[in-house]
């Protein structure tokens, strides 16, 4: 697919190829299961705080991280704890490697245990990513839109349901000038699962 079309209700907009490239069978039903049972019951789910408004709060989801040794030494000021590849997110890694012609040093596990946890806007940008990252984010479980706006223009703004076993890759310039976020929503929703594949640069 060379161009990913995101309905809005004004409009049609187009991501071209250099920023996003979306699959959404990447992984068969049967790969996808398995996965999410693997990881549901065995990854180090952790609740994290972070700065809001001055104040320390809970993120309103669980995260689990993987990777390289280099990669932990450079990452999240080592706010979460490293846990070496398992067999299965390394194959995966891997394989988008292959296909994508990308490189990656380390995963990030979400697990959004339901329709309160949430992503607030933001957008990847950080020395430790480059100028621009490539992140390849793999979605297991309970469908849920991912939404896009433009940094400086709120009202551009478009989504797209990821579901069980897509793959949607972010690149080029869209960590610049575009945030995501995935919202709390008033639907009761069953766990999902977001893996963010990503490069840490370990020589800064």
């Amino acid at each position: 697919m060379s161009q990913l079309s995101l309905f809005d209700a004004e409009d049609l907009y187009e991501f071209p190829k250099d920023l996003l490239e979306y699959r959404e069978k990447f992984l068969s039903r049967e790969e996808a299961d398995l996965l999410k049972n693997k990881l549901l019951e065995t990854a180090p789910w952790e609740q994290r705080t972070q700065k809001m408004y001055d104040k320390m709060v809970l993120t309103p989801r669980l995260t689990a991280w993987y990777g390289d040794a280099k990669s932990y030494d450079s990452a999240d000021n080592n706010t979460t704890k490293r846990n070496e590849w398992t067999p299965e997110l390394y194959a995966l890694k891997e394989r988008i490697e292959k296909e994508f012609g990308c490189q990656f040093n380390g995963v990030l596990l979400n697990l959004y245990r339901d329709h309160n946890d949430s992503v607030a806007w933001h957008r990847d940008k950080d020395s430790r990513y480059g100028k621009r990252p490539v992140i390849a984010s793999i979605s297991l479980g309970q469908t849920r839109n991912f939404d896009f706006r433009k940094k400086d223009h709120h009202q551009s703004k478009y989504s797209l349901p990821l579901p069980h076993g897509s793959l949607l890759i972010m690149k080029g310039d869209l960590q610049e000038s575009w945030e995501h976020r995935i919202a709390k929503s008033t639907v009761p929703m069953k766990e999902r699962i977001n893996l963010t594949f990503r490069l840490i640069l370990t020589n800064l």
